[in-house]
């Protein structure tokens, strides 16, 4: 049996090993403890088990949320070390550049810069790189287009929102509607304009939607598409609930009060000199509300933008041809007046 010493031998030296000792820390053998690498935890020197540090408490530094505040802030700083310090001579700020430092930072901008503006989905889009685009005076240049406001979260029914671009057709969003171009009011007006630039965001051709607050602003998903040619029209039957707004001016006819009003509206309507169907009808209740005749209408197209002004066609999508003698519009396409 004396072969069998070194196995008793080892298993004495285990139960050793292993046997708990009082006034150690282990839980498992009474050994010290030691630091573990493991961030919270407790290591055994004797057996090696790890057990929670019953003292350790993990630091909860406040991590700030990023906001649209925050990047404007940001924007304002990178201004400021552009225009001095270590940044003052980057991208040719100060305009002492010769013709071939100035073509190169031309040619620069052509590759990696142009059309790289506005945001995109995440949850359908690959990333699109950040685009800051500059005026000739070095100002940064907003791409929203057009933007509407929840001013009151009392939708009674019946309420839609029109983005429209001539020849590309029309997007109707309405609220509390199921077939995925509806849109839900919230508890808050915040909410629900979070819940329109979602809806809008998933399913616009034309824009992307960006919620600040109870505002909604919009810009153009494709260098293609000119911001004079959108179309932004709100349907509010009920109290005034969304106003819309496109450079500058209130696209609500219940906010008009006299002539020069309607007169801005129809100079932003004929900026690309087509009258869409959403446009047609909100110059219709301006007129309405006003009380402006169609020939007076006529005569401010004409001399704002001249008798090539066109206007689409609500049957066809074609481009009707305004007939100055008659006061109207005549699709050639469909054989009617528009």
């Amino acid at each position: 049996m004396a072969g069998f010493g070194g196995m008793r031998k080892g298993r004495r030296e285990a139960a050793d090993n292993l046997s708990f000792t009082d006034g150690g820390d282990c839980p498992r053998c009474g050994g010290d403890a030691e630091s573990s690498t493991m961030t919270g935890y407790l290591r055994c020197v004797s057996c090696s088990h790890e057990w929670p540090d019953p003292n350790y408490t993990e630091d909860s530094a406040e991590e700030e949320i990023p906001t649209y505040h925050r990047d404007a802030e940001l924007i304002e700083q990178f201004k400021s070390e552009v225009a001095s310090g270590s940044l003052a001579n980057v991208l040719g700020v100060n305009k002492n550049l010769s013709e071939q430092q100035e073509a190169s930072l031309a040619r620069l901008e052509d590759k990696w810069m142009s059309g790289m503006q506005g945001r995109f989905n995440t949850a359908t889009e690959e990333r699109k790189p950040l685009m800051i685009m500059f005026d000739d005076d070095d100002n940064i240049v907003s791409t929203e287009v057009a933007s509407l406001t929840i001013v009151s979260n009392g939708f009674d029914g019946g309420e839609e929102i029109r983005l429209e671009y001539p020849g590309k057709g029309t997007e109707f969003y309405s609220y509390n509607v199921n077939d995925g171009m509806g849109w839900r009011r919230g508890a808050t007006a915040e909410e629900t304009a979070r819940s329109i630039a979602n809806v809008i965001n998933n399913k616009s051709n034309l824009v992307f939607a960006n919620a600040d607050g109870n505002k909604v602003s919009f810009e153009l998903r494709s260098d293609d598409l000119r911001p004079e040619s959108l179309v932004l029209f709100v349907d509010d039957p009920g109290g005034t609930d969304i106003i819309a707004e496109k450079n500058g001016v209130v696209l609500d006819a219940r906010n008009a009060s006299d002539f020069d009003d309607y007169r801005r509206v129809v100079e932003m309507v004929l900026e690309d000199g087509i009258i869409s169907p959403s446009e047609d009808q909100l110059l219709w209740s301006l007129r309405q509300e006003l009380g402006i005749d169609d020939a007076y209408h006529v005569q401010m197209v004409l001399s704002i933008y001249g008798d090539n002004t066109l206007k689409e066609c609500t049957s066809c999508s074609a481009m009707a041809e305004l007939y100055v003698e008659y006061g109207s519009w005549y699709c050639h396409s469909c054989e009617q007046w528009c």
